[in-house]
């Protein structure tokens, strides 16, 4: 299974007898499953099509599935609005009377606003079972479409993420190197200063003793060996067939751990300057995963 990500875009357009319909579903990133639906009047139950469809299909991120319908105006009868008719005849009765407009015309008359009424047959409960029925499957196919689109999105991310835990294994594996030469730069660094504070040097026995304690302080092993451990676990979330979202954004923040450690005990500006560019790749690899279901 691929890494899939959490923002796509779909949209299913559906027709059946008088009805059409167009169903949008979108995802953005989220830490959760949050679903929203807003549909036509009358259609309830698809809500929990929806809901149900993005449960099955998604783990994370922010849905929101849009159905728009309509009914064909031409369904309906047609029939003239007597009464409103009447008003219109009575109270321009007078002004004709008077010569002070014309009589008016029948197209006229029937133009006039409310004079034709357009009657809407209800859909019995066989057509609307119907058109709900198939407007589920367009909410079904969205979902679906909705999916690969976020697939799509997780395989464009997926050398990246790769890119960047090879950079971090390759930095890791620098300030290893970097990190052998600190115990002889500690031992030559407490030499110089007790000749500078004491005016001669310490003797060889001292100088060993404290520079065995600055070193043990200083020792990046456990770091190193615990990033080279992360970077690992990196490579079998991003090959796995589990969405892998939520534990490689764990897991970037146990990456920012040791390297905050590495940098905190580095004696050397070589380990420290290794050190600031990988947490510089491990903040771009954890924002990346924010973008991973």
């Amino acid at each position: 299974m691929a890494l899939s990500g959490m923002t796509g875009f779909a949209r299913v357009d559906g027709a059946l007898g008088a009805w059409s319909w167009a169903v949008e579903a979108r995802s953005v990133n989220g830490r959760n499953l949050e679903t929203r639906f807003r549909g036509p009047p009358g259609f309830d139950s698809l809500d929990r099509v929806a809901r149900d469809g993005a449960q099955a299909r998604f783990q994370r991120g922010q849905l929101t599935v849009n159905v728009q319908g309509k009914r064909a105006e031409a369904v309906g009868q047609t029939q003239v609005s007597v009464e409103t008719l009447e008003r219109y005849l009575k109270a321009g009765g007078p002004y004709v009377a008077t010569g002070m407009v014309v009589k008016p015309s029948l197209d006229g008359l029937l133009a006039l606003r409310g004079v034709i009424e357009v009657r809407e047959e209800d859909d019995d409960a066989e057509t609307r079972a119907a058109v709900e029925q198939a407007m589920a499957a367009s909410i079904v196919q969205a979902l679906e479409a909705l999916k690969l689109a976020r697939q799509e999105e997780g395989t464009a991310l997926t050398p990246v993420l790769n890119g960047q835990v090879d950079t971090i294994e390759r930095l890791t594996t620098a300030a290893g190197a970097e990190a052998a030469g600190q115990p002889a730069v500690l031992k030559d660094r407490f030499a110089r200063r007790m000749a500078d504070l004491l005016g001669e040097a310490a003797s060889e026995d001292r100088i060993i003793q404290e520079a065995a304690a600055l070193a043990v302080k200083a020792d990046v092993r456990e770091e190193l060996d615990r990033l080279a451990g992360h970077v690992t676990a990196a490579r079998t979330l991003l090959t796995g067939d589990a969405a892998a979202g939520r534990r490689l954004d764990f897991l970037s923040q146990e990456f920012m751990r040791e390297a905050n450690t590495l940098c905190s005990k580095s004696a050397l500006s070589s380990l420290t300057t290794i050190g600031l560019e990988l947490k510089a790749t491990i903040e771009q690899f954890r924002e990346q995963v924010q973008n991973v279901e």
